[in-house]
Order: structure tokens, then C-alpha cells, then sequence
């Protein structure tokens, strides 16, 4: 596996420069951080000015609030939808914004975008390019329900996207054939790395090798360590005394992630407050190529949101 730097991370992680996103003392509320609901399209864009954490020539680096969609339908608040706005606000003129690399709906972290067309095919073929060698630019830290049996390894699943009651999910294929390959299953690979644990849970870094919707969810579900608020596929893992396995992912519906009773002391959650629980997937750093060839990758680091050091704090994880 390739080494995972660890990221410059602690108990009181700092807040991205600028954000208006603050948390209380902890207890002062259950998940600080998070975007207000029914924000106005002025207030979004307010709020990603406030998040940007980088800006380097046509490049500008903001720290995604979870829960906030990338694309979506025609009216929907969208980050692409306001980046026109975005633009506008950062003062880039006729130069509009668009997006290079960016964290999806439910997980937070870095989204880079560009407002230089040029800038951004180079940066997107050099994206293709180490996913094709097998070559991490990405590294997501997660909270996991439950401790990976490996300290470090690979998750290899082939995946597919089927549309069950109304919503698309992903959905593990075993043996794939030729013929699934052409009809849309993928093979999917990502590291993991174990960087600490406790209260039977465990802080985890991982770094997809190739993209697929909910890929990260969907292997750590597949090692019985579902990601923390992930209350899409977390009910794929049954437990009988204590034992974990997996249930059938084509019969098993989504649901509210649920904790037992300990865990939930620990983060000082009532029941109710857990149905709630954001989804503890943030991507924290990106590698982006030098600007010649045989220079050293630049290192864009999104510090955690709020809630998920407070969540880190609860369960006493941190890294060393």
C-alpha cells in the first residue's frame, strides 16, 4: 500500500480561515459546523466565500460543508449552481469558476475549482492519468462503526448502480461477468489505513483508486465498519451475538444508521440526535501535479469540520 502522510490534524482542530461556520463548547449543540437549512442563494455563496482555504493563481480551494450537493436538477441550490455568483464575490470578473475535483453531496472536505479552462483539463488529465498507474491523490479521513480487522490493506469490489424503490444505490456484484463489465458494473480499488481506535471505533484514512458513487461508504460497509452517519448503507451489516455480517445489499432497504446504547454515551447523543448524525467522511488532502514535471506535488490540506472533532474528542481518537 502506498504510505498515507498523516494529516496535521488534533483534538481543537482550527477552523478554515475565514469561516463563519464557529462550534460552541462542546454539548453546546450536537453537530457544529453544519450548513443552516433553507439557506438563500446569497447566504450559500456567503458561506463558501467564508470557506475558501486557498487561492493560487486561477485555482481556489474551498472547504465543502457536508450535506451541500455539487450538481443537482434544474433549480435546485447547488454549489455548481452559484458559482457564477462565487465568482463574482472573489472578484474574478468575466474569469467564472468551474469545477475541478470536489467531495460529493454527503461527505465534506476540499472541492478545487478553477477559473481558467487550460488550468483545469491539465489538472483533470493528471487526475486520469494516477488513477490509471494506481497513483493516490486523494486521502479522506473517516469514522468508522466498528474496527477493520487490517490495520492497512486494499478493498477491491466490483460495483453497480441500481435503482431500488425509487433511489439508486450501490450495489456490490460478485464474479462479474464480461458482460456485467458492459452494462456498467465497475471494479473498484481503495487503500485504508487504521490511525487509531477506541470505544469500538476507529479513525481511518483512505485514498480511492478509482471514482464510483458511494465507493467509500460501500467498502467500509463491506468490511462491517460502516462510516458514521452513513444512514444509506450502514443496514447492510446485520449483528447476531455480537457477530457482524452482511445482509443481502438488493433486499436490504436504507435506514437511520443505529448505535447502541454505549456508543451513543460516549457522543453524548440522545437517539433521536443520532438519526441526524452527519456522515463523518471529509477529504482532507489532494496532491496536485508541480508545475514541471519533476517537482514535488502541492499538498492542499481542508481542516476537519467541527462536529467531526467533537466526534473525535467523544471517542477520545487523535493522531500522534
Amino acid at each position: 500500500m502506498t504510505p498515507i502522510a498523516s494529516p496535521s490534524l488534533s483534538r481543537h482542530q482550527r477552523q478554515p480561515r475565514g469561516s463563519r461556520l464557529r462550534s460552541g463548547p462542546l454539548g453546546d449543540q450536537p453537530f457544529p459546523g453544519l450548513l443552516p437549512k433553507n439557506l438563500s442563494r446569497e447566504e450559500l455563496v456567503d458561506a463558501l466565500q467564508a470557506a475558501v482555504v486557498d487561492r493560487k493563481g486561477p485555482l481556489v480551494t474551498l472547504n465543502k460543508p457536508q450535506g451541500l450537493p455539487v450538481t443537482g436538477k434544474s433549480g435546485e441550490l447547488t454549489l455548481l449552481s452559484v458559482l457564477p455568483e462565487l465568482s463574482q464575490s472573489l472578484g474574478l470578473g468575466e474569469q467564472e469558476l468551474q469545477v475541478v475535483r470536489a467531495s460529493g453531496k454527503e461527505s465534506s472536505g476540499l472541492v478545487l475549482l478553477s477559473s481558467c479552462p487550460q488550468t483545469a483539463s491539465r489538472l483533470q488529465k493528471f487526475f486520469i492519468h494516477s488513477q490509471r498507474a494506481q497513483r493516490p491523490t486523494a486521502t479522506y479521513c473517516a469514522v468508522t462503526n466498528g474496527i477493520p480487522t487490517a490495520s492497512e490493506g486494499k478493498i477491491q469490489a466490483a460495483l453497480k448502480l441500481e435503482h431500488i424503490d425509487g433511489v439508486n444505490l450501490t450495489v456490490p456484484v460478485k464474479a462479474p461477468s464480461r458482460k456485467d463489465i458492459l452494462e456498467g458494473v465497475k471494479k473498484t480499488l481503495s487503500h485504508f489505513r487504521v490511525v487509531a481506535t477506541s470505544s469500538g471505533c476507529a479513525l481511518v484514512q483512505l485514498q480511492p483508486l478509482t471514482v464510483f458513487s458511494s465507493q467509500l461508504q460501500v467498502h467500509m460497509v463491506l468490511q462491517l465498519c460502516p462510516v458514521l452517519g452513513d444512514h444509506t448503507y450502514s443496514a447492510r451489516v446485520g449483528t447476531v451475538l455480537g457477530q457482524r455480517f452482511l445482509l443481502p445489499a438488493e433486499s436490504t432497504k436504507p435506514q437511520r444508521q443505529v448505535l447502541d446504547e454505549a456508543l451513543l454515551r460516549r457522543l453524548h447523543l440522545t437517539p433521536s440526535q443520532a438519526a441526524q448524525l452527519p456522515l463523518h467522511l471529509h477529504l482532507h488532502r489532494l496532491l496536485l501535479p508541480g508545475t514541471r514535471a519533476r517537482d514535488t506535488p502541492i499538498e492542499l490540506l481542508a481542516p476537519l469540520p467541527p462536529y467531526f472533532s467533537r466526534t473525535l474528542q467523544c471517542l477520545g481518537l487523535c493522531l500522534h
